[in-house]
């Protein structure tokens, strides 16, 4: 018999003698059928809490600066053990003790005892304090508007011998995140801002900054930022909802309406706007309307805004994916892409809207966040399930555009996104080991460290890749039958380079039942056969491909089934 292949995945449908499947997992789709999606490896130690966004800058050096954010505080990444240091706003303290512990009094504090700070002054700290290092908040100590350090976590409290000079900072705190939002980023030129509506708009040099830092010119609290062309884009702005806003130009400190080409738009229909897209050409998306805006140097209209959706939004905020030339989104009719200079076309419909809007927690929007995979075709969208636990996605769905199919994989974290491993210059090699041959990652990886890769925050707050060894993957067959009649089935062979591969069969004799499933067999390692047998009018073949399995395309299978004279 010829090969019973295993299907586009499109659970919305009926499989009934079909083409598509409506049960795979962990596998990402080929020309040939399917090949391994490889499990989450992790890169870096662990926030202290959990992430709320995430972000990666290339520095001038080609080295890369990965951010995070956590419910009030921003992160960033050692390019030598992975560690985290706060690089929050600074504020100014009271004072700094010259004393054995020494003391830092700072009235109305945010810390507790195990959090990290980092001093700054604008003279000179205390003896035995160092600018730039990462210090830890000890128990000991401990007051409302006091608080000593350790060099270690748990460790003794550090002692001072002069008083310093200036005025002595540490790193602090933001007011904390919505419930229902998360941290953007984004990068224009050598700057690095950070925005979350409750929040004045943070900036970071990355030449020369040590910490975020409110950006000048009184910019709008924002929960979204994008760059379109040469300006800065906010929206989902704090007291101005159906508002865009958007910097001078080439100037980021320029906020003032009508200076520099520094303007806004409000819109009078299409509902609160939930961010931007941006890009040579910016796509504003509101609860009811999409707009293109597109610039016109000269023109005191500073962009040309004009309407290309009429009665379709955006459902939630941190699904715009943008990939390259092309824009994903999800709207409450499903998944869309739109493509340059074009209109929204669906991608989803009958094939996964139905399925994934069911499975979808609308209560928990901020945990859907999209990200693209700019290594291939492939854009990716994790969400919280119906089932799964607060906090925490704990599915992924993908697509290719390529192929034009979408995939589901099984995966729990608190934050997805497209990130480079974070890279080093040959100069600062020595900081990580005194040998090639011992370094903990390989030299191929900071040669590419350009070049994004699918990331997460895991929950336990740590950042990795999806670069481990291959997840458990299942694939199923569409449903078969012959036209009502009783067929056998006698098993099937698996075509896979897969060398250990698990089958099951299940059945049934009328589609308004439940099928019910054989036990899993291993194929046999002689025949290559699952021999499984059962009389029935329908049956669909199942195989599964253990964790760890080193395999790479599983194409379908080669079905044995013939007439049965039962009835």
């Amino acid at each position: 018999m010829a090969i019973l292949p295993f299907g586009e995945y499109k659970p919305d449908v009926s499989d009934y003698e079909g083409q598509a499947t409506r049960n795979i997992s962990n596998v990402l789709p080929r020309g040939d059928g399917y090949g391994p999606f490889p499990d989450f490896a992790i890169l870096t130690q662990a926030l202290p809490v959990g992430c709320r966004g995430g972000f990666y800058a290339l520095k001038s050096d080609g080295s890369v600066a990965v951010f995070a954010g956590t419910s009030d505080r921003l992160w960033l990444a050692s390019n030598t053990d992975y560690s985290w240091a706060p690089v929050s706003r600074v504020v100014a303290v009271t004072s700094i003790t010259n004393a054995s512990p020494a003391v830092v009094n700072y009235t109305g504090h945010p810390f507790v005892a195990g959090d990290k700070v980092v001093f700054s002054t604008s003279g000179a700290l205390p003896t035995g304090l160092t600018a730039g290092t990462v210090y830890y908040v000890i128990a000991a100590g401990l007051t409302a508007n006091a608080f000593e350090v350790s060099a270690t976590s748990g460790g003794a409290a550090v002692n001072t011998s002069s008083a310093g000079s200036g005025t002595h900072s540490v790193t602090s705190t933001y007011s904390a995140l919505s419930s229902d939002a998360q941290w953007q980023f984004a990068q224009f030129g050598n700057l690095v801002f950070a925005t979350q509506k409750n929040a004045v708009l943070q900036v970071y040099n990355l030449a020369s900054s040590a910490a975020f830092a409110d950006t000048a010119g009184s910019p709008p609290q924002a929960s979204y930022i994008s760059v379109v062309g040469r300006f800065l884009v906010l929206s989902g702005l704090l007291s101005f909802p159906f508002r865009i806003q958007w910097s001078g130009l080439n100037d980021t400190t320029n906020w003032t309406s009508g200076v520099g080409s520094s303007d806004y738009q409000d819109f009078p229909d299409g509902g609160i706007v939930r961010g931007v897209a941006g890009g040579e050409f910016g796509t504003v998306f509101q609860d009811q309307a999409i707009r293109r805006m597109s610039y016109i140097p000269g023109s005191p209209l500073i962009f040309q805004i004009e309407r290309i959706a009429q009665d379709l939004g955006l459902f939630a905020p941190y699904s715009i994916v943008r990939a390259g030339s092309l824009i994903f989104f999800h709207s409450a009719q499903g998944f869309y892409k739109i493509a340059p200079g074009g209109i929204p076309e669906q991608i989803g419909r009958e094939k996964v809207d139905r399925t994934f809007f069911d499975d979808l927690d609308k209560t928990e929007l901020r945990m859907f966040i999209g990200a693209s995979d700019p290594r291939s075709t492939r854009a990716f969208w994790a969400y919280k399930s119906t089932s799964g636990t607060t906090g925490l996605y704990d599915k992924i769905i993908g697509y290719d555009s390529a192929l034009d199919r979408f995939f589901p994989i099984l995966m729990t974290g608190e934050y997805l996104l497209g990130m480079s491993q974070p890279g080093i210059t040959l100069e600062n090699l020595d900081t990580l080991s005194a040998s090639i041959d011992a370094l903990a990652a390989s030299l191929d990886s900071f040669a590419v460290s350009t070049q994004p890769l699918i990331a997460q925050f895991s929950s336990a707050h740590k950042m990795g890749f999806f670069s481990g060894s291959n997840l458990e993957a299942t694939l199923e067959t569409a449903e078969q039958g012959a036209d009502g009649e009783q067929v056998f089935c006698s098993g099937f062979r698996p075509v896979t380079d897969a060398p250990t591969v698990y089958g099951s069969l299940s059945y049934r004799n009328l589609t308004s039942e439940t099928p019910t499933s054989l036990p899993e067999i291993l194929r046999n390692s002689r025949t290559g056969n699952c021999d499984l047998r059962r009389s029935t009018k329908f049956t669909r073949m199942k195989i599964r491909i253990h964790a760890s399995t080193n395999w790479t395309f599983s194409a379908g299978v080669h079905p044995a089934i013939r007439p049965d004279g039962q009835t």
